[in-house]
C-alpha cells in the first residue's frame, strides 16, 4: 500500500504482511487508549485524552511521511507516532503517568499530559541532529489550533531551502526542500481563527503543507452544526481549490474508515506537496470517537442511540477488518490472533511502564521511612512522628509530593528540639535532585545560550559622523544578511519599502524577496512562520510592526515558543528573533507599552529593550550567535535621532541581562529603559540645577534582569530608588521593584520609600497633549524625585505643592 506497490515485483504475501502490520499497529493503539482510560479512572494517571477512532487515517498518513518531514499536530495522533516508530507501548504509558525521565517518556519527560508528542531535534548537549535522517514531530501544545502557525513555518522552511543558495549546513535540515510539513487538527478546532489565518497564509505562500482534518462531527459535546458553516470545512474552503486562474490548494475528501482510499489519497497528496510545493487539505470524514473526548466525561451523554450505533458499525478498525476479510487479505482467525496478542502486549507494556515509574519512588519512600524512624527515636514528639510513619509506610503507590509533605511536617517538630539537621539535609538534597525534573530548561542549557556571548563594544573612527538611528540599524542588518545566509526577515511592509521606518531600506533588492519578505496583516502566523523555520535550522527575524499588535501573537509566543525548550526538556529549540518597535507614538494603539503583560506571559523568551539603535543592533548581533528566542523592542521615536555610526557593524554585541549606568550620581537611583530614558536624562539635568544628583541606570534587558545585580550596588550608594516606566501602574515597574527589593535584597539599603512612576491606567490618548497627560513627562519625573528628596531633607527641598 506504499509507493512500492506500483512495483510489479511486489508479491501478495508482501502486500498482506504490510496490511496486517498496519492492522496490528491500529489495534495496539486502540488497546492503549482503552487501557489508558482505565488507568486514569483507577487513579494511576491524572487525565487522559486519546486517539481512538482516528487510527486508520493515521496509518495512511504515516505511509506517506518520509525522513526529514515534520508533523505539527494535536493530541489524537498516537497511532501515527506508533506507525513511524517514534513511540512504543511503554513510552505511551510513561507519558500517561508523567514519568520525569526522558529515557522513559521521550515526548516531554512528564511535563505534558499524555497525547502530546515530540521527537528529538537536539542531542543531550543541545546540538542539532541531522533532521533529514529522521522522521520529525514538533512538540505538541494543548490550545486548540495552536499547532497551526508553527506548521506554516515548518512548511516554509522547505521553500527557503529549495530556493535560497549558500545556507550553511543545509543538508542537515533539508534535501532540496523536499520535506513536507504535515498538520493535523480536529474538525471543531477549524473554527479557530488561527486555522483560517494559517490556511490563507499557506495558500498565499504556496508551501509544501498537507493539512488533515479528523472529522468525527463533534467538538467535545458540541455538534458540527454549531461549529462550522454548512457543517463541512472542505465545503466552505472549496474556493481555495487551485485552478488554471491562480494558486491555491488541492483539496481531497475521504472517508476515515476506508483503508484503501485513505492510502491512495495520502500518496497523491504527498506527491503534489513534495514535488510542486502546493498546500493540500485532506478532509477525513465519517470518523468516530469511541470513548468520547477525554476521561473527564462520557459521550453517551450527548450522542443519541442512532449515532452510537453508527459509530459502532463504522469504527475504522472494524471496517478495516471487514475489508481484509472480504478481499481475502486475512481470515477472521488470523485477525482474532492479532487482537488477542495486541491486548497482551499492551497489558505487559503498561505493567513495565508502571514498574519503571513507581520503583524509584518506592525506593525513596523506603529511605525516608528509615530516616523518620531514626528521627522518631531521638524526639520527644515520637508519638506524632510515628503517626506520619504509619501513614506513609503502607502506601503502595506513593507520589513524591507525599514524601516531601511528611518530611517537611516532621521537620517542624524536630527543629524545635534542635535535632532536625539530618532530616533537613535529606529534604534539601531531595529537592535539589527532584526539582530540576520539573523546572529545568526554561532557557537553553547549552553552550550557545545568551550568556556565552561576550560583549563587543562599538568601534568608531576618528572622523565618525552622526547618522540617523535607522541608518545604523539598516546597515547592521546588511552586515547580518551578508554574514548569515540562513538569516531572513519578514513582516508587514518589511520588504518592498524596507519597513515603515526604513530600517530595512534596500535590503529586499539586495537579498531577494524570500530573505526580506512582505507578509499580510496576520501577526499570529508571522510568529508561527518564525517558530517553524527556526525549528528547522534557519535564523528568522519575525517583525511585528508595532508593539501594541504583538498582542495578536502573544498566545503563540506564550504557549508555543516560550515553552518549547521546557516542554521537550531541551530536545527542541526555536531560536527566533522577534523584532518590533514601540513606546511614545500617537494614540491608543500605536503608543502602548504593555511590558508587564508581555514579560509575565513569555517566560522562556528573552525580552530586550534597547534605548537606541546601536544598542538594538548589538542585541541582534548577539542573538544570532545563540540558540534562544528573544523579543527586541526598538524605540519608535529613535529612528531619526542622531547616533555615531560604528565601523564594526555586524560584530559589536550588546550583552543580554546586563544593565548600564548612563549617569552617575549620589542622591537617588533612577531605573528605566527604552524611550523613557531620554526624559529621565533631561529631568536629571534639571534636578542637578536644583542640587539633586541622580544616578541613572538603563535596564536594557527585562528578561533576564540585571544578572550581575548592579542596580542594588547603586541603591546601596544612594539609598533611594525610583523606577520610571511607561507601562500601566503595577506593570513592568512592579516587576522591576520585585527584582531589586526581593531578589537583590535592595530593601536593606533603602532610606526612603521606593517609588514607581508609570503611565496612567488607561491607554495613552491621542496627540502631544494626550502623551503628556497619559505618560510620565520630564516634569513628572522631576517632581517625583524632588518629593522623595523633600521627604528626607525638607529644609533643603521644601514641598512644591
Amino acid at each position: 500500500m506504499t509507493e512500492a506497490e506500483t512495483n510489479a515485483a511486489l508479491t501478495f504475501e508482501d502486500f498482506k504482511s504490510e496490511v496486517l502490520n498496519d492492522y496490528k499497529i491500529a489495534v495496539i493503539s486502540r488497546e492503549c487508549s482503552l487501557l489508558g482510560r482505565r488507568e486514569v479512572l483507577t487513579g494511576k494517571a491524572k487525565f487522559g485524552i486519546f486517539g481512538d477512532g482516528k487510527e486508520v487515517p493515521q496509518l495512511a498518513m504515516a505511509k506517506a511521511f518520509k525522513n526529514g518531514d515534520f508533523r505539527s499536530g494535536y493530541y489524537r495522533d498516537q497511532t501515527f507516532m506508533m506507525a513511524i516508530g517514534e513511540i512504543n507501548i511503554e513510552q505511551f504509558f510513561a507519558g500517561l503517568y508523567g514519568h520525569t525521565d526522558l529515557n522513559f517518556d521521550p515526548m516531554s519527560a512528564g511535563r505534558q499530559m499524555g497525547g502530546h508528542f515530540a521527537t528529538h531535534s537536539l542531542d543531550e548537549n543541545g546540538n542539532w541532529k541531522n533532521l533529514t535522517l529522521q522522521k520529525n514531530s514538533s512538540a505538541d501544545i494543548s490550545p486548540t489550533a495552536g499547532q497551526m502557525p508553527r506548521l506554516l513555518g515548518l512548511a516554509q522552511a522547505s521553500k527557503i531551502y529549495r530556493n535560497v543558495n549558500g545556507i550553511h549546513n543545509k543538508t542537515n535540515f533539508s534535501i532540496n526542500g523536499n520535506e513536507i510539513a504535515w498538520g493535523t487538527i480536529g474538525n471543531a478546532s477549524t473554527s479557530e481563527g488561527l486555522f483560517f489565518e494559517t490556511i490563507n497564509a499557506a495558500g498565499v505562500l504556496q508551501v509544501p503543507m498537507v493539512m488533515s482534518v479528523w472529522d468525527d462531527d463533534y467538538g467535545i459535546s458540541v455538534h458540527a452544526r454549531h461549529q462550522t458553516t454548512k457543517e463541512n470545512i472542505s465545503e466552505i474552503l472549496k474556493g481555495f481549490q487551485r485552478d488554471e486562474h491562480g494558486n491555491g490548494y488541492e483539496i481531497f475528501r475521504v472517508k476515515g474508515w476506508d483503508y484503501a482510499s485513505l492510502i491512495d489519497t495520502y500518496q497523491k497528496a504527498a506527491k503534489i506537496a513534495r514535488e510542486e510545493h502546493v498546500p493540500v487539505l485532506i478532509h477525513v470524514q465519517q470518523l468516530t470517537q469511541p470513548q468520547g473526548h477525554s476521561t473527564s466525561g462520557s459521550h453517551e451523554r450527548y450522542k443519541n442511540e442512532d449515532r452510537l450505533a453508527w459509530e459502532s458499525d463504522f469504527d475504522c478498525i472494524r471496517q478495516m477488518k471487514l475489508w481484509m476479510i472480504a478481499t481475502n487479505v486475512a481470515t477472521p482467525e488470523e485477525l482474532d490472533d492479532i487482537d488477542n496478542h495486541a491486548k497482551k502486549q499492551v497489558l505487559d507494556g503498561k505493567k513495565a511502564a508502571w514498574s519503571a515509574f513507581i520503583s524509584p519512588i518506592k525506593e525513596e519512600q523506603s529511605a525516608l521511612v528509615s530516616l523518620l524512624e531514626k528521627m522518631s527515636g531521638q524526639s520527644a514528639n515520637k508519638v506524632f512522628i510515628d503517626q506520619y510513619i504509619s501513614a506513609l509506610k503502607p502506601v503502595k503507590e506513593p507520589g513524591r509530593k507525599e514524601l516531601l509533605v511528611a518530611a517537611r511536617k516532621v521537620l517542624r517538630m524536630l527543629s524545635k528540639e534542635g535535632v532536625g539537621q539530618e532530616l533537613a539535609q535529606w529534604i534539601t538534597d531531595y529537592k535539589a535532585k527532584i526539582q530540576p525534573n520539573f523546572s529545568s530548561h526554561l532557557f537553553s542549557a547549552s553552550d550557545k545560550n545568551v550568556f556565552s556571548v561576550a560583549e563587543v563594544l562599538p568601534v568608531y573612527s576618528d572622523n565618525t559622523e552622526d547618522a540617523d538611528g535607522r541608518v545604523i540599524i539598516r546597515d547592521n542588518f546588511d552586515a547580518i544578511f551578508a554574514k548569515y545566509p540562513e538569516a531572513l526577515v519578514f513582516g508587514e511592509d518589511a520588504g518592498n519599502i524596507g519597513d515603515v521606518n526604513q530600517g530595512l531600506e534596500g535590503m529586499q533588492e539586495k537579498y531577494g524577496e524570500l530573505r526580506v519578505a512582505d507578509v499580510g496583516i496576520r501577526e499570529a502566523t508571522i510568529l508561527g512562520q518564525g517558530i517553524g523555520m527556526a525549528m528547522r535550522g534557519l535564523r528568522p527575524i519575525a517583525e511585528i510592526q508595532y508593539l501594541d499588535y504583538l498582542l495578536y501573537a502573544i498566545q503563540i509566543m506564550s504557549d508555543d515558543l516560550a515553552t518549547l525548550q521546557y516542554r521537550t526538556k531541551g530536545r527542541q529549540k526555536a531560536p527566533l528573533i522577534i523584532r518590533t518597535r514601540g513606546h511614545r507614538l500617537e494614540g491608543i494603539w500605536h503608543s502602548g507599552s504593555p511590558m508587564g503583560m508581555i514579560i509575565n506571559a513569555v517566560r522562556g523568551i528573552h525580552v530586550l529593550v534597547p534605548r537606541n539603535m546601536t544598542k538594538a543592533a548589538g542585541f541582534y548581533n548577539t542573538l544570532l550567535e545563540t540558540d534562544e528566542p528573544a523579543l527586541v523592542v526598538e524605540c519608535l521615536n529613535g529612528y531619526r535621532l542622531k547616533e555615531k555610526m560604528p565601523i564594526n557593524l555586524g560584530e559589536f554585541k550588546t550583552p543580554v541581562g546586563v544593565v548600564e549606568t548612563i549617569r552617575e550620581g549620589k542622591d537617588i537611583t533612577i531605573v528605566s529603559y527604552g524611550s523613557t530614558l531620554r526624559l529621565v536624562e533631561q529631568a536629571a539635568t534639571e534636578l542637578q540645577e536644583s542640587g539633586i544628583d541622580c544616578e541613572i541606570i538603563d535596564i536594557q534587558s527585562l528578561l533576564p534582569f540585571d544578572i550581575a545585580q548592579d542596580i542594588v550596588k547603586s541603591v546601596q550608594k544612594t539609598s533611594r530608588l525610583l523606577v520610571v516606566d511607561e507601562d500601566v501602574p503595577g506593570g513592568a515597574s512592579a516587576y522591576v521593584l520585585q527584582q531589586v527589593l526581593e531578589i537583590q535584597n535592595g530593601y536593606r539599603y533603602i532610606d526612603s520609600k521606593p517609588e514607581t512612576l508609570s503611565a496612567k491606567a488607561h491607554r495613552p490618548a491621542y496627540g502631544t497633549d494626550g502623551d503628556y497627560f497619559s505618560k510620565p513627562s520630564v516634569e513628572d519625573i522631576y517632581e517625583k524625585v524632588y518629593a522623595i528628596m523633600s521627604e528626607s531633607r525638607p529644609s533643603e527641598f521644601p514641598e512644591l505643592y
